[in-house]
């Protein structure tokens, strides 16, 4: 029988139940067996192109509002960007995984005056899929990355990207 503190104070209220409970004790848990959940295998990035520059913005919340408005989660410089332009919305997957959709607009029903065009189509809504391209307005757009972490791009499409080398390393290979 299971014997805690206070189990002897209960044990006449036990009787006075119609049913038997069944007073098997807890399995013990072996901490070796707990394990952290794993990391995302794919990685979320909306690359946003504005008055201010690009900027990658990486995903993973449920709900993201895109506008010009201070309050917007992801937050577009622009005069031609309506204050809440675009909704991401966060569709999980039985595998668990998830995918992303975009909305025009706030979630109720509310559109932007401009729209939204999804790879050159206006469109009120739309799952998207890696290297989609979102135009808000002339000159603002947004580019959507899904990238399995293993296969992630590590070289730079700059191409006054230069990597540095230590001097001394050049002395060290000389020497072998």
């Amino acid at each position: 029988m299971l014997q805690t503190k206070n189990s002897q104070s209960y044990q006449p209220y036990l009787d006075l139940l119609p049913v038997t409970l069944n007073t098997t004790p807890p399995m013990p848990v072996d901490p070796d067996a707990m394990q952290a959940p794993s990391e995302p295998h794919e990685v979320h990035l909306l690359i946003v192109t504005d008055d201010k520059g690009s900027r990658e913005i990486p995903l993973g919340g449920e709900i993201y509002s895109i506008g010009r408005d201070p309050n917007s989660d992801i937050r577009i410089f622009s005069m031609f960007v309506s204050r809440r332009h675009a909704t991401l919305v966060r569709k999980d997957r039985a595998n668990g995984s998830y995918d992303y959709k975009i909305v025009d607009g706030d979630l109720e029903g509310n559109q932007s005056s401009n729209g939204i065009l999804i790879n050159g189509r206006k469109l009120n809504n739309h799952f998207l899929k890696h290297k989609d391209e979102i135009v808000f307005a002339g000159g603002v757009s947004a580019q959507y990355h899904r990238v399995k972490r293993d296969e992630r791009d590590t070289e730079s499409e700059d191409p006054f990207d230069i990597t540095l080398i230590d001097p001394h390393m050049i002395d060290e290979l000389d020497e072998e």
